[in-house]
């Protein structure tokens, strides 16, 4: 087909009638004359057996020369299988890609397909499955920890390399734990992104090995009898508040979590029943505490000061929160039992190793425990369950606990029949 098969003046000079037409200029090049007084280079070309147009731009806004280029371009991309309206296309999506993705930022949103944009996607997915606190400590944790370096990449661009940075730091100062967990959250974000077809790979996966295993650290806990005596002495010597002395006492005969005791609600007391009945959000379900005579006495000295707000133990600070968690840690501190001999944790412990070597059904110690079935329906029925000899257990450990503050010489455990 004749290429360049007019002058510049040609088309300079093209009158325009009362139809529509066009010039020529060889190779599929037109300039479109239209009778409403506008003139336009279209380039013709035949794809898949289907005649099309490219539109290349307005004359002379756009000169011949330039019209020619283009459209030789376009032909070699007919030329190599390529359809040039295809590319166009595309460069028109990358540039409302690019408009959006800007005024996405001035609006304070993610980039689109961004790992912070699929981020918050299965936030959104999982909202419904996920505790509102543990959705927020997520939503922190990636926002804080991740999102500085993967936040506006790509998700379908992001190596193994650029998640391995992003969890260096933690490795750096060995929080292992937050690692795995960042890890952990990284890798089912990209799960996510394969299912919804915004990425085919998870790089988070050859990670997981660059990740020290976290080596465990149990609690310090006084199992000596002779020992949780002094303990229990120690505590009734306590010089600190009435509040705080109250929390203390008590932690040793309910040995419930820390978080648990200084968050107590007067809602969840039922004095009549002799029971505390916290909703345990660690395990998620409702849990029963039968109450021993010398855990009602620590609760109703503290009535009178307390129970006109929400918390039996709230904080010094009268700001209607509950007691701060350092609180039993500070006091036990204070009384020389540095983290490594005690901890406000330790309770449980103690507790459990004796209760269990006097012979206590393993089941009722690790249901008042609170160490709930992974079932939900399971651990509903099971609300109630042992309560009769935990009700049992919970007394004879409370009168125990006085032998020992009193003084007693603890030489051989008698079992339980």
């Amino acid at each position: 087909m004749a290429k360049e098969l007019n002058k510049d003046a040609v088309y300079r000079s093209a009158k325009f009638k009362d139809k529509d037409y066009m010039l020529n200029d060889g190779g599929g090049l037109y300039l479109f004359v239209g009778k409403g007084g506008s003139k336009l280079w279209r380039f013709m070309y035949t794809f898949d057996k289907k005649q099309k147009k490219l539109a290349l731009g307005i004359y002379p806004d756009v000169t011949l020369e330039a019209a020619r280029r283009k459209s030789e371009e376009a032909r070699g991309s007919v030329a190599n299988g390529i359809d040039p309206s295809e590319i166009r296309s595309e460069q028109k999506k990358a540039q409302q890609l690019v408009q959006s993705n800007n005024d996405r930022v001035t609006d304070g949103l993610p980039i689109i397909n961004s790992f912070a944009d699929i981020t918050r996607q299965w936030l959104e997915s999982i909202e419904h499955l996920t505790k509102p606190l543990t959705q927020k400590k997520k939503t922190s944790r990636l926002e804080r920890m991740a999102f500085p370096i993967l936040g506006d990449m790509p998700i379908n661009t992001i190596k193994s390399s650029d998640v391995l940075a992003t969890l260096k730091p933690l490795i750096d100062v060995k929080q292992l734990s937050t690692a795995h967990r960042l890890h952990g959250e990284i890798s089912s974000i990209f799960a996510y992104g394969i299912v919804h077809n915004f990425t085919d790979y998870d790089p988070a996966q050859p990670v997981a090995r660059q990740i020290p295993a976290q080596k465990i650290k149990h609690r310090a806990a006084i199992i000596d009898p002779n020992l949780v005596g002094q303990l229990l002495r120690d505590i009734g010597n306590y010089r600190g508040t009435f509040i705080v002395k109250s929390a203390f006492k008590l932690s040793p005969l309910v040995f419930q979590r820390p978080g648990e005791i200084r968050q107590l609600l007067w809602d969840d007391i039922d004095l009549e029943a002799r029971e505390w009945r916290p909703y345990i959000s660690k395990t998620d379900f409702h849990h029963i505490v039968p109450l021993s005579t010398q855990a009602m006495v620590i609760l109703e000295e503290i009535k009178p000061l307390t129970s006109g707000g929400q918390y039996v133990f709230p904080s010094s600070r009268g700001n209607g929160r509950p007691m701060s968690d350092n609180a039993i840690r500070s006091a036990l501190k204070s009384l020389g039992y540095d983290s490594d001999v005690m901890t406000a944790h330790g309770f449980r412990t103690t507790a459990s190793t004796l209760l269990n070597e006097q012979g206590w059904s393993p089941d009722a110690i690790e249901r008042q425990l609170a160490h709930a079935p992974r079932d939900s329906v399971r651990a509903a029925y099971n609300r109630a369950q042992y309560l009769e000899e935990r009700r049992r257990m919970m007394q004879s450990w409370s009168d125990y606990l006085d032998t020992l503050k009193n003084g007693a010489q603890v030489i051989e455990f008698k079992k339980i029949g």
